[in-house]
């Protein structure tokens, strides 16, 4: 298994201190499958987690897989943002839970759950579900306050050191307090040329104490140095601080709390200096969960004060003073809100009326609704891998649209409408457990006879189709058909044929889904109706002749909605149009036509990141390869498909054309290649899907290999030779940072492999691969 980039945001400024909290956090990974990094709002601990965890990747064979929960505001939805981290793509239509258990199951991943109080009590059961379902996963959480699990071991993260009051400082001081270098840093950033100084450095000193080392504090009154020298900085702070902590005395409220009221006098005085303009941003923009784009502003924060052409000096702005933090790259900016800075936000949205925070979530909701249109009246076309981007991008304001409709009156309809408009995007990318969730929470809420609901209905059969699950899907694409029969509405009436064949398809009966797309394929294309689903007609009759024998008229169907697709630079159903091309061509004997289709295929379904298709159309290419004496590519792409299809729990007989393909490959694969099959096999094995797809298209000359001319994964030669250096267990579970148990179970699987039955077998046979390497 390849280890998995950390998604994480991109940040512009630099990290300042924590070296001992850093390497505490190493520490206490290595040693405990929990650990919670916890403190008061404003103390860095996200900071510290993304400023350690890429030192601890390398101990982790599967990955460091970041879950960002701030955005994620419904309990039940916990488990859907783990899967879309650990990019999931499982079809066997189990629950969330049940799939990440399975997938984790023999996996050693770090999940780092950022953001957790808020969904404290649903983190709390599903890592300890994963826990001990599992034995090589560990968990980094950072929450307010500690997760109610047992055997977590908890780190609370402090504010940064400040110097004690009248104590001299040393000859350095931002070397002794990192309170004063991020002070520095930070004021560096917006008055070029600041620096500590004997001059300055006592009252920067006396201001990182008023502000208690709280590094979010000390970020934004370092922005105000552009305005403001060091003491005037100190004097209108200390102002701020005594008008709100006079305030706080008589609440009684956790403000009360000193860090929280340092942290409210520090944000507060932001507030003040931000500009009416600035303000309304703020406050109409904490209704955004995860990160927003600028078009997405302009449409929920523009209203009464605030024009659409103010918006980017507002946001501009607000970047400025360190309130929205930039994410993305130079050609795609975000913006994100700090968790505090947000919630701060809110509390100023809802002064302005008990309606103002509804009306702001209607907002996101109509952006959503309207963006997701247009995404779906622009997909058949060249933009399909830019779209992808965007859907995923926004991701968390779709769910957040998906809660205000399921849990605002009045709102149900409008919530179907964006599930049915989602279909694509659903199906296209392999998301159907995420689908699924969404249609038949909101189908179960409306049960209205209305079009929306006609969509929502044979959307959901495709996600089951696609599961392979044609008994519970058959029902309810017919009662989408008899609904949009009975409403009038004859672009849903096509919609729905395409669910109709494919349920008879995965059943086995091939002349009923042939009647049905015959008799889709008569009529024109009707107003409204998706050119995608059009296509798919094409792709499942062409599929049904080719299955039959009659490879001629599926190739001549191919090739006239291939123009089509040509015309229109659209590449989705034109892969899929390529793979039935290259199978019919290959059933029929032509290797070298169908080689060339079955690699445009997989082009075409790498840019718009269609695994499942790039899995079958893998072992398409190995029935090629064998069929043309090439034994070896043909077992590492065998390999490379049997991956997908464990990480996504596929049955290899479900797809009716797939059964046959793959047994050919694999039994003329391993004619051809004898004992060495298998080694090439597992070769394909270690291959992620991009790989995978450049191996198969000649990018690389080879596959990267786990262990090459070994039986072992790439982990089993790891723990090999740590044996070899004279490491117990223990040691060697220490060393990888996994559980004992783990460890003790690749020493099995190693002399079970191996044919040993000693560990000094082991130490004899790794340093015999060590010497030959050298």
């Amino acid at each position: 298994m390849t280890r998995q980039n950390i998604g994480q945001p991109v940040r512009a400024s630099s990290f300042v201190g924590r070296r001992q909290e850093t390497a505490e956090v190493k520490r206490l990974v290595a040693a405990h499958r929990l650990v919670s990094l916890t403190g008061t709002g404003g103390v860095g601990k996200t900071r510290l987690v993304l400023h350690a965890v890429p030192r601890l990747a390398r101990t982790f064979a599967d990955g460091v897989h970041l879950v960002q929960l701030a955005g994620v505001r419904d309990a039940s939805l916990v488990p859907l943002a783990l899967i879309e981290a650990l990019n999931i793509r499982d079809v066997s239509g189990r629950s969330p839970v049940r799939v990440l258990i399975d997938h984790l199951q023999d996996r050693e991943s770090l999940l780092v759950l950022d953001n957790c109080e808020h969904l404290a009590e649903a983190c709390a059961r599903l890592v300890e579900t994963l826990l001990a379902e599992t034995a090589g996963v560990r968990v980094l959480a950072t929450s307010r306050h500690p997760l109610d699990v047992p055997a977590q071991h908890v780190l609370e993260v402090q504010p940064l050191p400040t110097p004690t009051p009248g104590e001299p400082l040393p000859p350095k001081p931002a070397l002794e307090y990192p309170a004063l270098a991020l002070f520095a840093d930070r004021a560096a950033a917006v008055l070029p040329g600041f620096s500590l100084t004997t001059a300055n450095q006592d009252a920067v000193a006396a201001l990182c104490r008023r502000l208690d080392g709280l590094p979010l504090a000390i970020e934004l009154a370092a922005v105000r140095m552009r305005a403001l020298g060091v003491q005037q900085l100190l004097e209108r702070l200390d102002r701020r601080y005594r008008l709100l902590a006079d305030s706080a005395d008589s609440t009684g409220s956790e403000e009360t709390l000193p860090r929280h009221r340092t942290l409210r006098a520090a944000v507060d005085w932001s507030h003040d200096l931000c500009t009416r303009e600035e303000q309304a941003v703020w406050a109409r923009a904490s209704v955004f969960t995860g990160s927003f784009d600028l078009g997405a502003a302009e449409e929920v924060c523009a209203g009464p004060g605030l024009d659409r052409d103010e918006m980017v000096d507002a946001v501009a702005g607000l970047v400025d003073k360190s309130l929205l933090v930039r994410d993305g790259d130079a050609v795609h900016a975000r913006y994100r809100m700090l968790e505090s800075i947000r919630q701060y936000g809110l509390d100023r949205l809802r002064e302005d009326g008990a309606g103002a925070e509804e009306a702001a979530r209607r907002r996101v909701r109509d952006w959503c609704l309207d963006f997701v249109e247009e995404c779906e009246r622009r997909w058949f076309g060249p933009d399909q891998p830019e779209l992808v981007r965007r859907l995923h991008a926004e991701s968390d304001l779709v769910r957040s649209a998906f809660e205000f409709c399921l849990n605002t009156p009045g709102e149900l309809r409008a919530g179907l409408k964006l599930a049915g408009h989602l279909w694509f995007f659903w199906f296209a990318t392999g998301a159907l457990v995420e689908g699924r969730y969404w249609l038949e929470r909101l189908l179960a809420a409306a049960p209205e006879p209305t079009v929306a609901r006609a969509r929502a209905l044979w959307a959901l059969a495709l996600m089951l189709l696609s599961q392979g699950n044609a008994v519970r899907a058959a029902p309810l694409v017919e009662e989408a058909r008899e609904l949009a029969l009975r409403l009038g509405d004859e672009a849903e009436v096509a919609h729905t044929f395409f669910g109709r064949g494919g349920a008879c398809l995965i059943s086995g009966d091939y002349e009923r889904a042939r009647a049905v797309y015959e008799e889709a394929l008569s009529r024109p294309p009707r107003e409204g109706e998706s050119m995608s689903l059009v296509g798919f007609k094409y792709v499942e009759l062409a599929h049904v002749l080719a299955i039959q024998g009659e490879y001629d008229r599926a190739m001549t169907l191919c090739e006239e909605f291939r123009q089509i697709c040509l015309a229109h630079g659209e590449q989705w159903i034109h892969s899929y149009l390529l793979r039935i091309l290259a199978f019919a061509e290959w059933a029929k004997g032509d290797q070298m036509a169908a080689r060339v289709h079955a690699r445009e295929c997989l082009r075409l379904k790498r840019a718009v990141g269609d695994v499942f298709g790039t899995g079958m159309t893998l072992e398409l290419l190995a029935a090629v390869h064998t069929r043309d004496g090439e034994g070896r590519p043909a077992a590492v792409l065998l390999g490379a498909a049997q991956r997908i299809w464990q990480d996504a729990h596929v049955a290899l007989d479900r797809t009716p054309s797939h059964g046959p393909v793959r047994t050919e490959a694999e039994e003329g694969a391993r004619a051809l290649l004898g004992d060495g099959f298998e080694s090439a096999y597992r070769e394909g094995l270690g291959l992620t899907s991009d790989h995978a797809v450049a191996y198969a298209l000649g990018e690389r000359e080879s596959a990267p290999r786990q262990v090459l001319d070994s039986p072992l994964t790439r982990r089993e030669t790891e723990v090999a030779e740590l044996i070899a250096e004279g490491l117990t267990n223990q040691l060697i579970a220490d060393r990888l940072v996994v559980a004992l148990r783990t460890a003790e179970g690749h020493v099995e699987r190693i002399l079970s492999k191996l044919g040993f039955t000693s560990r000094s077998q082991v130490a004899v046979w790794a340093e015999a691969r060590r010497a030959t390497r050298l």
